[in-house]
C-alpha cells in the first residue's frame, strides 16, 4: 500500500497502531500521523517553518516531539494537534527522543550544534534554559522557559543524526556524523561506551521484543555504509554481530522474533529482507523511486513501513498468513 505525498519523506516510525511520518524539504514542513494498518491519514501537525528531520511518539502516544531545520524542536498534543512547547536552538535540530513509557517529562535533542541537550518540561529555569512558546500552532502565544542540561559538552565531533532512549531510563544513545555511536549515562552526563562504524551513517533504532523466549529483549540496529550493525540493547557498546551487504544501505530495521532484518537502499531504491542467522537475502522489493531513508517494523512484526525520497510511505506484509488489507 502506498501513501502519496508531495515532498521528500525523511522518516517513518511505528508505534502501536499508528505510524508517524516526517516531511522534509520542498513544499511541506508538516509531520503527519497515520493509521499503521491501513495508511489512512489521522492528522497533520502544523507549525514548523523548515524541514522536519525527525519525530518521535511518547510511549502512550499522547505526545509527539519533532526536530526541524527551522532551529526548533516542538512538543505536540497528538489528540488536538496543539503545539505545547517550542524549544529554540542555534542550528538545525536533526534528532529528538522521549524516554520509554507514558507521560514523559524529559526530551532529548541534538543536531548541527553537535550538542546533546536534555530538556525537563516540568521544571523552571535552573540551571540552564531555552525560551519556549507554548500553545498555538505557530508558538506565538505565551512564553515559558524550559530547563535543559547539556551532556558531554564538546564530545561529539559531528552532527548528531539520531538519538535513542534505551530500555534503561538512565541510558541515552547517540549516532553522529563522526561515525561514532555513544552510550550516555544521564546521571553522570558522560559516555559509558562508544563504537566506531564504517561508512556514512544511516538510521539508528532500538528494536524490542515482548517475548521472553528470544535471546535478546532489545537490539540496537545501525546502518552505516554497506554494513548492518546489531548491538545488545541492554549492555552498552556490546556488538552482537556486523553484517556486510553488497549494497549501500540508508535504513535498517530488525524483527527480533522472526530473526530477520530489512534494509532500505541508499542508491538502488530497493528494499531487501535478510535472515539474521544465515545473513542471506530472502526477498527483494521494488517500487520506490528514490533512496529509502527509513524502515520500521510494526510492533507485532507482521508489517513494516518504508519511507523514501520519492515522497511515499509503503507498507509491506511480513508474514505468511492473511493480515489487514492483505487477504
Amino acid at each position: 500500500m502506498t501513501s502519496s505525498t508531495f515532498y521528500r519523506l525523511a522518516k517513518v516510525c511505528y508505534f502501536n497502531r499508528f505510524y508517524w511520518t516526517r516531511a522534509k524539504l520542498l513544499s511541506d514542513n508538516n509531520p503527519m500521523l497515520r493509521d499503521g494498518l491501513t495508511g489512512d491519514w489521522i492528522g497533520t501537525f502544523v507549525g514548523h517553518k523548515g524541514a522536519v528531520w525527525q519525530g518521535r511518539l511518547s510511549g502512550d502516544t499522547v505526545y509527539a516531539v519533532t526536530g526541524s531545520a527551522d532551529f526548533t524542536a516542538k512538543i505536540w498534543d497528538t489528540f488536538t494537534g496543539e503545539c505545547l512547547h517550542t524549544m529554540r536552538h542555534e542550528h538545525i535540530v536533526r534528532a529528538v527522543a522521549f524516554p520509554q513509557g507514558p507521560k514523559p517529562h524529559l526530551v532529548a535533542t541534538g543536531g548541527f550544534e553537535k550538542k546533546l541537550r536534555l530538556f525537563d518540561v516540568d521544571r523552571g529555569s535552573e540551571p540552564s534554559s531555552i525560551s519556549s512558546s507554548p500553545t498555538g500552532h505557530d508558538g506565538s502565544i505565551g512564553n515559558t522557559t524550559l530547563t535543559y542540561y547539556e551532556l558531554g559538552a564538546g564530545v561529539h565531533g559531528g552532527t548528531i543524526k539520531s538519538i535513542v532512549w534505551g530500555a534503561d531510563f538512565n541510558l541515552l544513545i547517540t549516532a553522529a556524523d563522526d561515525k561514532m555511536i555513544r552510550w550516555w549515562d544521564i546521571r553522570t552526563r558522560s559516555p559509558v561506551a562508544s563504537a566506531v562504524v564504517e561508512g556514512d551513517l544511516g538510521t539508528c533504532e532500538l528494536n524490542t521484543s515482548s517475548k521472553s523466549s528470544t535471546p535478546y529483549r532489545s537490539v540496537l540496529s545501525v546502518a552505516a555504509g554497506k554494513n548492518a550493525y546489531f548491538f545488545d540493547g541492554v549492555a552498552p557498546g556490546q556488538l552482537i554481530k556486523k553484517v556486510k551487504t553488497p549494497h549501500d544501505i540508508a535504513s535498517l530495521a530488525f524483527n527480533i522474533e522472526a530473526r530477520k532484518f530489512v534494509v532500505g537502499g541508499a542508491s538502488d531504491t530497493w528494499v531487501r529482507e535478510y535472515g539474521f542467522d544465515d545473513e542471506k537475502e530472502m526477498q527483494l522489493h521494488k517500487g520506490h523511486h528514490g533512496p529509502v531513508w527509513s524502515t520500521n517494523f510494526s510492533p507485532n512484526g507482521k508489517l513494516y513501513a518504508t519511507g523514501s525520497e520519492d515522497g511515499t510511505v509503503k507498507l509491506w506484509k511480513c508474514c505468511e498468513e492473511p493480515y489487514g488489507l492483505w487477504r
